[in-house]
């Protein structure tokens, strides 16, 4: 008589998807603190940032996108070039990771002169 295999994926579904609340916390996290600042500190200042979109959405994005350690040194990197000297204009969040950034190479994630912005449109007559 052949017994019946239990199924084995049945544990595991319940785990994964809570392995996959966890592995999202640090990036939740992130994003609640630029939540923090947008609606506490920002409207004390002003809304005064060189570049659109703003650094709070900036980092919002990024770290929505690419996570809380690839996307915080993509928004530390923002942060240092929106000063006075710095960067101005449109600079939005690059689609991909740059080829050579690595988890151990944090400063690679990071654009840290110029700015992202969308590539020209050429005018064909």
């Amino acid at each position: 008589m052949k017994h019946p295999q239990p199924n084995l994926r049945e544990p595991s579904q319940p785990l994964s998807s809570s392995l996959a609340v966890l592995l999202r916390l640090p990036r939740q996290a992130g994003r609640a603190l630029i939540w923090v600042y947008r609606h506490t500190f920002s409207p004390l200042v002003g809304y005064n940032c060189r570049h659109l979109p703003t650094c709070s959405v900036y980092g919002d994005e990024a770290i929505d996108r690419f996570g809380l350690w690839a996307g915080g040194w993509i928004t530390l990197a923002r942060l240092l070039r929106c000063h006075p000297f710095g960067t101005s204009g449109i600079d939005l969040v690059p689609s991909a990771l740059p080829a050579g950034a690595r988890w151990y190479l944090p400063w690679r994630y990071g654009r840290w002169r110029g700015v992202n912005a969308p590539p020209a449109r050429s005018e064909k007559v």
